[in-house]
């Protein structure tokens, strides 16, 4: 009987625990909701005169996805002055044909093509960057991944935080172009669950204190400021470290209106796992605290746990069970409602428009990956294995 009793008080105390997380999960759908809107229809002001010389730096490895296309479009900017330095580590790398060919299409433009094998950390990424940046020749980087597509006003949008002279990086958030139905489910991912979390985060605090891989664009002096590349080449979340270092540091970090577009390499569901695993390890690294407070936006999962268990303990007809079913209800719709908001109204992106019926499914994936991270420290990137110390940085496992 006392253990009876004392299991019926354990799935009380664990109904009443997903409970609450059920309903700061629905806090935080409608508050994602407010700061999208929020997001949409605030702007940056905008002076057309406005255009400083910079240098956009190109880290290259391979030849994956649409190569050619996606550095064409930032060879087609409006923008006056600018150079571009493609920089690869190996001279047998794939892309180097392709970036021989841009040079040779836009022989108008100031590019150039850096190969060295310099390693400044384990994070090689990072060492392409700092191999490119010696022959940098204007006071503004333009940091920008292979994967990433722009329209030509990209250059002119991005640039106009920097007309005040405390802000020290610029950032973006992205939307995924999906080829298959594993990028599409990664896409929506990444649209409607990584990018709610951060226009929340830039509401709540006025402003971000972290940049994204798909843009970041920073001061030649504030770069210097927090120790240069060498500062964050051992780091797997550079991009992260570049945004948080800087605000550290006393500069102001800008979320930009301008979205880009991020074109996904995954083939295999396989390979997305391992991408997203390596993303969530990223963030787990790099924001411990950030990464346990996501418990409270896996309303999904928590109310479809909790009509579980009350199930479970009460059975399928009684007024608790009826209740847990009404708070999946609305903490679904709710979920669907951010979903549209975030992804539809502020982002534009028709990938959510047209598979919005998934976002479900795709939490569910995200909570088990997010379940995992706890347990393993070991990530795969680009043929390497690579085990994060505590601090964020990696270790090569031979």
């Amino acid at each position: 009987m006392w253990q009876n009793n004392s299991i019926m008080i354990n799935l009380s105390l664990i109904n009443f625990i997903l409970l609450v997380l059920c309903l700061v999960s629905i806090w935080f759908y409608c508050y994602g909701m407010y700061a999208g809107l929020a997001f949409s229809k605030h702007s940056y002001p905008f002076d057309p005169n406005y255009n400083p010389p910079v240098t956009i730096l190109k880290p290259i490895c391979g030849s994956d996805g649409n190569l050619y296309a996606n550095l064409a479009t930032f060879c087609r900017q409006d923008y006056p002055n600018f150079q571009i330095i493609f920089s690869v580590r190996d001279s047998e790398d794939t892309g180097i044909s392709i970036i021989n060919q841009i040079i040779h299409d836009f022989p108008e433009l100031d590019l150039q093509l850096v190969i060295c094998d310099r390693i400044i950390g384990t994070n090689l990424k990072v060492s392409n960057l700092a191999n490119a940046a010696v022959f940098a020749k204007h006071p503004i980087f333009v940091l920008a991944d292979s994967d990433i597509r722009v329209s030509s006003d990209y250059l002119k949008q991005v640039i106009q935080p920097f007309q005040n002279e405390n802000v020290g990086v610029v950032t973006c958030l992205y939307r995924s172009l999906a080829q298959n139905w594993v990028t599409i489910i990664e896409a929506l991912r990444q649209t409607t669950e990584f990018s709610a979390g951060v226009l929340v985060s830039n509401q709540l605090e006025g402003s971000i204190k972290f940049g994204f891989g798909q843009t970041i664009v920073i001061r030649k002096q504030t770069l210097t400021a927090i120790g240069g590349f060498e500062a964050i080449a051992d780091y797997l979340a550079d991009d992260f470290q570049l945004g948080y270092l800087p605000a550290q540091a006393g500069y102001e970090v800008v979320l930009s209106q301008y979205v880009v577009e991020h074109e996904l390499s995954a083939t295999s569901l396989t390979d997305a796992i391992k991408q997203q695993i390596r993303w969530a390890c990223c963030i787990r690294v790099s924001r411990t605290w950030g990464y346990l407070g996501l418990i409270f936006t896996y309303g999904i999962a928590t109310s479809l746990l909790l009509l579980v268990f009350n199930i479970y303990q009460y059975g399928y007809q009684s007024n608790t069970s009826y209740l847990s079913l009404i708070v999946l209800v609305i903490t679904w719709v709710a979920r669907l409602i951010m979903g549209w908001v975030v992804g539809v109204t502020s982002l534009k992106d028709s990938l959510v428009k047209k598979y919005l019926w998934l976002i479900p499914f795709c939490d569910l994936f995200s909570f088990f990956i997010w379940c995992y991270c706890f347990i393993d420290n070991t990530i795969e990137w680009r043929g390497r294995r690579l085990k994060l110390a505590k601090d964020g940085k990696m270790v090569a496992i031979t």
